[in-house]
């Protein structure tokens, strides 16, 4: 699940500046997550735009060793406690407070939204940056379906953690990239940058607007290069997309991506893509990655239930056909006429 290794929605090349005399845009990249991340400031002098991107940049290589789901760090620490079930562990507040948050959502999402089955993500051979096209063995994937980890069974006690479920194992891959966006964005806010655009590998925030109009994005096509549509972003809001075309493998011409339905153990089928767009909230950017994922597992059938319950309006789902489906409100946002 850790959908950072997506590059789902593409900054266009957009940013052209219309003459000279305009304030400047300012962009530094790195790589983290698994993926190429860009924060582009728009407006400010070079000095303090480089020195409020490269902050940025040292956040977000400091959550990428926190949260990595298969490298040593913070995030290999603890699953290490919940093999160990029933020892406990000292756990940061931050931590503390992404593993409530993530329950929240987790049990929002009726489950389909599921940190805690690392286990099945490893099986699948999806905690690697190198993964074979091998279907596990069925019967190792109905036990740890049957096993049934829960973000519920992690316990939090004054300054510990523990687990009451030894199953759990934790990949906040679906979580980290938009956790990132909000952390980035109060920096970003408390520096009094207005004007910013925050892109971690297809999760994108905007704030204020490039220059005289507002920041504007492509959604990857899920099958052809370029998007399939454009989307002009408010002050505020974020946008996440999760797909089947970059993390997968194929056996016998059937494509296996990563995004594993906690109630079969198998791959999420029948979908391409999903792009959530979330409207300026305190923790907008948190669900742009999060949301995206009850939608692709519900599918076709059951994606707009999905998105009430997320309490997502603005929604797109490509189905495996290649057909395009819209939420009211997220027809009136896109424009397919500017490809």
């Amino acid at each position: 699940m850790w959908l950072s290794l997506f590059r789902s929605i593409s900054l266009l090349a957009l940013f052209a500046l219309a003459g000279c005399s305009k304030p400047p845009l300012y962009t530094q990249e790195s790589y983290v997550f698994g993926t190429r991340v860009e924060v582009s400031v728009y407006g400010e002098p070079q000095a303090r735009a480089q020195r409020v991107t490269a902050h940025v940049l040292g956040i977000f290589d400091r959550m990428h060793h926190q949260l990595h789901a298969w490298e040593p760090g913070t995030l290999s620490q603890m699953n290490a406690v919940f093999r160990a079930s029933p020892e406990r562990a000292d756990i940061t507040p931050e931590m503390a407070a992404i593993i409530r948050d993530a329950t929240r959502y987790s049990e929002q999402s009726g489950g389909s939204f599921n940190p805690a089955i690392g286990n099945l993500i490893h099986l699948w051979g999806f905690q690697s940056d190198q993964f074979q096209a091998k279907l596990p063995d069925p019967a190792a994937i109905a036990a740890l379906v049957a096993a049934n980890p829960q973000m519920r069974d992690i316990v939090i006690s004054g300054k510990q953690f523990y687990s009451d479920n030894p199953a759990v194992r934790l990949d906040l891959g679906g979580y980290a990239k938009g956790y990132a966006l909000d952390v980035a964005a109060a920096y970003l806010h408390s520096q009094g940058i207005r004007n910013a655009l925050i892109n971690i590998g297809g999760n994108i925030m905007a704030l204020g607007q490039h220059g005289d109009r507002p920041w504007r994005v492509g959604i990857q096509h899920p099958r052809k290069p370029g998007p399939v549509a454009t989307l002009e972003l408010r002050d505020g809001e974020a946008i996440g997309t999760s797909g089947d075309y970059q993390r997968y493998f194929e056996v016998n011409g059937k494509r296996y991506c990563h995004i594993i339905d906690p109630r079969t153990g198998w791959p999420a089928q029948g979908v391409e893509a999903v792009t959530v767009l979330i409207p300026p909230a305190p923790h907008s950017g948190t669900l742009s990655d999060v949301a995206s994922k009850p939608l692709f597992i519900a599918g076709v059938k059951g994606w707009r239930r999905a998105a009430q319950q997320m309490g997502v309006a603005e929604a797109m789902l490509i189905d495996s056909d290649g057909r395009v489906h819209l939420t009211p409100a997220m027809q009136k946002r896109l424009n397919f006429d500017a490809l």
